[in-house]
């Protein structure tokens, strides 16, 4: 089984059953993805572990607090791991429960390994993907942020779909003036198009 995720990407594994965590454990380290776990959440919390590029995989039920606790209280920072949650047939409306919390999947038990593998590797895909998504961004904010007060209300005109000389009209301004204001504002945002201003725009509103 080939290893597809980032390499700096690490799972915790947290269950009071120990056979279940070795098993885990051994599984992950057979395809190369970095593994760490742990006897309970309670010991994970308290370990406090770097959860850049992490994915938790959790049983719902152990002593102290449960998957379902823990899933609800990674997903409460914006920066919050991937919770992948374990559960027994009996438990699966808990599991339902967790997912509402913030988890990003649950597996049934008993479960095959490709099951839990593909778990896995689509959280911490996902993971990537939103870590991506929040550094483009902090780097688009950032250069808006260099903006003048007048470049960004024509930066603001063009992301509305107006004309040039509707702009000058509206700022009571030279549409030669506005030519002057989008050219700069198109430098220091490094857009190369108005489609790529107007993207670059869009993707600094997404909260």
């Amino acid at each position: 089984m080939e290893n597809d995720v980032a390499q700096d990407a690490i799972v915790y594994v947290i269950d009071d059953d120990e056979s279940a965590r070795q098993s885990l454990e051994f599984l992950l380290d057979v395809v190369g993805i970095r593994v760490r776990s742990f006897s309970s959440a309670d010991a994970f919390v308290k370990s406090a572990p770097p959860l850049a590029g992490a994915c938790i995989v959790t049983d719902v039920r152990m002593p102290g607090m449960s998957g379902i606790e823990l899933a609800a209280r990674m997903s409460e920072g914006d920066a919050g791991p991937p919770v992948v949650v374990i559960t027994g047939h009996a438990d699966v409306p808990l599991a339902i429960q967790a997912m509402k919390a913030g988890a990003a999947d649950f597996i049934e038990k008993p479960f095959d390994d490709e099951a839990i593998l593909s778990a896995i590797r689509t959280a911490l895909a996902r993971r990537s993907e939103e870590e991506e998504g929040q550094s483009q961004r902090r780097e688009v904010v950032a250069r808006i942020e260099t903006l003048s007060r007048r470049e960004r209300e024509v930066v603001d005109g063009l992301v509305e779909g107006k004309a040039n000389k509707v702009i000058a009209i509206d700022l009571n301004i030279s549409p030669r003036t506005v030519e002057v204001y989008r050219a700069n504002a198109m430098m220091k945002m490094q857009a190369k198009t108005l489609s790529d201003l107007v993207r670059m725009m869009t993707i600094a509103t997404i909260i």
